[in-house]
C-alpha cells in the first residue's frame, strides 16, 4: 500500500478480505463495541464475526448484516446503480411533463350553461 492507495487488482481474494476484516474490526473498536454486542446485533455468531475480521471466512449476508449493527450501510452506496441520462432527454422529458391537470368529462357538462 502506497500513500494510503491500494491496488485492489494487484491483491489476492484472501488479502482483500483481510483489509474488509480490517475495516470491520477497526469501526467496531472505534465504536467500543465488543465481538459479542455486534455479534448479537448483527444476529450471528461470536465466531463468525471473528472470522470475519481475520479475513478467513463469513458470508455475504453476514458481513452485510455486520455492517448494518455498525451503521455502516452507507459503504454500499457505491454499489446502487445509477441510471444516465443525457442532457436532450432530460429536456424532452421535461417538455413532456404535465403542467395541469384535466376536467373529468363529467365536470366539463357540469359547468356548461343551460342557457
Amino acid at each position: 500500500m502506497e500513500n494510503g492507495i491500494i491496488n485492489w487488482y494487484s491483491m489476492s481474494d484472501p488479502a482483500i478480505l483481510e483489509v474488509l476484516g480490517g475495516y470491520i474490526r477497526k469501526t467496531r473498536l472505534s465504536l467500543n463495541r465488543t465481538q459479542q454486542s455486534v455479534s448479537e446485533a448483527a444476529g450471528i455468531n461470536r465466531s463468525t464475526l471473528v472470522q470475519i475480521e481475520k479475513g478467513t471466512g463469513g458470508t455475504m449476508i453476514s458481513f452485510i448484516q455486520i455492517l448494518r449493527a455498525l451503521e455502516q450501510l452507507q459503504l454500499l452506496e457505491i454499489f446502487r446503480e445509477r441510471q444516465e441520462i443525457s442532457p436532450l432527454k432530460l429536456a424532452e422529458n421535461e417538455k413532456r411533463k404535465r403542467r395541469r391537470a384535466s376536467r373529468k368529462r363529467s365536470e366539463e357538462n357540469a359547468h356548461k350553461s343551460s342557457w
